[in-house]
Parts: structure tokens; C-alpha cells; sequence
């Protein structure tokens, strides 16, 4: 973290979970300032009250609007871009405004970060860019093409652009815990769409630690993924039952629109490329050029026989290991607090 002394770090989408976490975790070191970006000012006025630190530095703006996003950007040193829309139902009535933000908006701040010389730009995407299906995936995986793309037009020396890709991030805004909790405490039976259905797992501070750990390692280009392991969703009904200890019914509701029976974090294509770095994997960038004249390939019989890397093959969590990460979770522990448990 000594990368961090008195430096200027940007977050964009900085009011949501995962810039919280990131905030909270830099506040402890010797950072200059972190800029908090984001188009929420009721959500920005909060973490100002809460976080009374003159290091946080606050800015109200856009990622669709390039002007915004220049405005921020002035003596910045690295950006966490977080920005995103990330909910799959609403992108799959809404595509455009996936597109609008995901990938244009994408666009905005590694434009913007390459004109004002910043040093570093960490993206970030999703396990739903992998084989996807649904719009939000769909625009994630078009937003890694194009940093992808943007980090082959840069002077790495300048401006490094990388990327980070992971799971679920547990009791995250709009994920399926808090719901669970929620619908525990008004006495309502908790909605399952398949209880089959498989998801990694991993905290916030875990997905901080990624984004750390692709800062540190990451080449220009690269894409950095974490081992994570998974559970069904049933299991995690069951788990948040018994940590609550509560009798509320489980109430199968079918997919809603877009959602796949399992994620893939590793698609088999990019499993026979990557570098196995222990609890991570390195996805090197195609460095190729549009001249394939130059290359004699002969196929990679990998492809073959290799296996994408999946939640339903990754580590499977028992339903005491789903509670043991859990109550692991503040926000857990503070809504146990609650019911007085």
C-alpha cells in the first residue's frame, strides 16, 4: 500500500458498497485525498457526515458525461472505476441505459484518465461478462473489450489500464441477502427463483483485495480474477434461516429475466491462456495486431480439454460454511444486534 503515500485516488459509482469498502480500507493509510464520483448526492451528503475526514473530497457527476468526468480527474493519480449499472433485471428492460453507462461511460473515464496522464485505471466487471447472457453481462464484457482495446493504444508507462472480474459480492446493495433478511424480519417467505442455482461468494473486503492485488501485479491489458468458492441458493436460504433462527417459508419463484444457472468467473477460452498466480488468475491481454499474416497457429489443443471455471465446479460450501462466512459479515452481526440474538 506504500504505492498509496500522498497520492490522489478516484472513485467512480464511489457511494455504492464496494467504494465504501475502499474508502474505509485507504482512510488508514497515508493517501493525500480520494474522490468520491458519483451522480447521488443524498448518497455522497451521508458519507460526508459519516466520515469526517478532510482526505474525502466529493464530486457530483456523470460517467455518461465526459465534461463531469474531466472534471474530477485533474492531478489524479489512480482510479478504482466502479461505476456501473449492475442489476440484471432492470438492464434487461433497460438495455440502453447498460449501454450508456457500462460501456460509454466506461469510454468517458479511460479517455479523460489518458488525457490528464493518470498512472493507473482498474476497471471493474463481472462474473456475468463470461459467456453472457443477459444485458448487463452483455455490456460488461463489451466495457472489458474496451479497456482492453484503450490499453493498446497507451503508453503503459503513462497510463496502465487493467481489469478486475468477480462473483457476487456478499450483502452487497441489491443482492439477494439482504433481501432474505429483509423478508425474515416482515414475517414473508423467502422468494428462491432455483434453489439449484449457484453463486460465487466473496466479501467486500475480499474485492477490495482483488482490485489491490491487480493494482500490484496487473500488466497493462490484463484481466485479474479471484478463486472464490460458491453455494447454491438454496443452501444460502437455509443458512440465513438458521442463523436468524427463523420459520419463515421458502418460496420457489422461478429465473427472473436474464439470470443463468450458474456464473463462470473463467470462460474455457481464457482458462487455457491464464496464469495461475495461487488464490488468483492473470488473464493476459491478445496482443496481437490486425495483420494475422504475421502469426502461423496451429490451434491449442487446450481448448479440448480444459474446463471453464464455474460455480458449480469451483469449491461448494456446506450450509455451516455459509453461515460461518456470514456471521462474519457486519452486516449480519448488526441486524442480529437488532432482533437481539
Amino acid at each position: 500500500m506504500k504505492d498509496f503515500d500522498n497520492k490522489v485516488l478516484l472513485i467512480t459509482g464511489g457511494t455504492g458498497s464496494f467504494g465504501h469498502a475502499v474508502m474505509e480500507r485507504f482512510l488508514n493509510t497515508n493517501i493525500a485525498e480520494i474522490r468520491i464520483f458519483s451522480r447521488d448526492e443524498k448518497k455522497q451528503y451521508k458519507m460526508r457526515r459519516t466520515y469526517d475526514d478532510d482526505r474525502l473530497k466529493f464530486y457530483i457527476g456523470d460517467v455518461r458525461d465526459l465534461d463531469s468526468v474531466k472534471n474530477a480527474m485533474h492531478n489524479v493519480d489512480y482510479i478504482f472505476h466502479a461505476a456501473a449499472l449492475k442489476q440484471v433485471p432492470s438492464c434487461e428492460f433497460f438495455p440502453l441505459e447498460a449501454v450508456k453507462t457500462n460501456i460509454f461511460g466506461t469510454e468517458n473515464v479511460l479517455t479523460a484518465a489518458i488525457e490528464a496522464g493518470v498512472k493507473k485505471v482498474i476497471c471493474l466487471s463481472t462474473d456475468k461478462a463470461a459467456y453472457p447472457i443477459n444485458a448487463m453481462g452483455i455490456s460488461k464484457a463489451m466495457m472489458e473489450k474496451v479497456f482492453i482495446a484503450k490499453s493498446k493504444t497507451v503508453d503503459p508507462e503513462k497510463t496502465k489500464i487493467c481489469g478486475t472480474r468477480y462473483g457476487n459480492v456478499m450483502a452487497s446493495r441489491g443482492s439477494v441477502i439482504p433481501l432474505f433478511v429483509e423478508q425474515i424480519k416482515a414475517g414473508k417467505p423467502l422468494t428462491v427463483t432455483d434453489p439449484n442455482m449457484t453463486r460465487f461468494l466473496m466479501n467486500l473486503d475480499e474485492a477490495v483485495d482483488l482490485v489491490v492485488f491487480a493494482f500490484e501485479h496487473a500488466e497493462s491489458g490484463d484481466i485479474m480474477v479471484q478463486k472464490s468458492p460458491a453455494c447454491t441458493i438454496g443452501d444460502l436460504a437455509i443458512a440465513i434461516k438458521e442463523i436468524f433462527q427463523a420459520d419463515n417459508e421458502i418460496k420457489i419463484i422461478g429465473t427472473r429475466h436474464g439470470e443463468k444457472l450458474y456464473e463462470t468467473l473463467l470462460t474455457k477460452e481464457e482458462m487455457a491462456v491464464a496464469i495461475d498466480m495461487g488464490n488468483f488468475y492473470r488473464i493476459p491481454a491478445d496482443k496481437r495486431e490486425f495483420n494475422y499474416d504475421k502469426y502461423f497457429t496451429t490451434g491449442d489443443i487446450r481448448l479440448s480439454t480444459i474446463d471453464e471455471y464455474n460455480s458449480h465446479n469451483t469449491e461448494r460450501l456446506t450450509v455451516e460454511q455459509i453461515k460461518e462466512k456470514l456471521l462474519k459479515l457486519d452486516y449480519i452481526q448488526k441486524e442480529l444486534q437488532k432482533r437481539n440474538f
